[in-house]
């Protein structure tokens, strides 16, 4: 194989791999949300008690990670469309993606906040 054609992992890989992990993360949560909302018809009182068990910290650490799992995604995806769609969209693929990682982590941080704030209200009971 001719060296140039050697694929080394660079960004591109990995943005590729992220969005299809996120995509069946997201899928996965689809996919027992359904589940799970259907059961109040088969069992309110089983309903009742699957939806209670979603009440734990695990839980909500999950919620966050599935918020960041949906606007990786997102973000990410639009950066594919414009890949695929600009005519300059290939040349600045690197940039767009450390845009796209650089707007996450703003609103991931900014999404932190309420987070934290419903946890100390949840421990200190103020």
């Amino acid at each position: 194989m001719p060296a140039g054609t050697l694929y080394r992992g660079r960004e591109g890989m990995w943005s590729w791999v992220a969005h299809r992990v996120t995509g069946v993360l997201i899928f996965f949560f689809l996919f027992v949300h359904v589940l799970d909302t259907a059961l109040v018809r088969v069992s309110p009182e089983a309903y009742d008690d699957v939806v209670a068990t979603y009440k734990t910290p695990i839980v909500a650490l999950l919620e966050y990670g599935l918020v960041a799992a949906i606007l990786f995604h997102a973000l990410n995806g639009l950066r594919i469309v414009a890949v695929d769609f600009w005519a300059k969209g290939p040349r600045y693929q690197k940039q767009m993606l450390w845009s796209v990682v650089g707007i996450w982590v703003v609103l991931m941080v900014g999404a932190l906040y309420p987070v934290l704030g419903h946890a100390v209200r949840e421990v200190f009971g103020s």
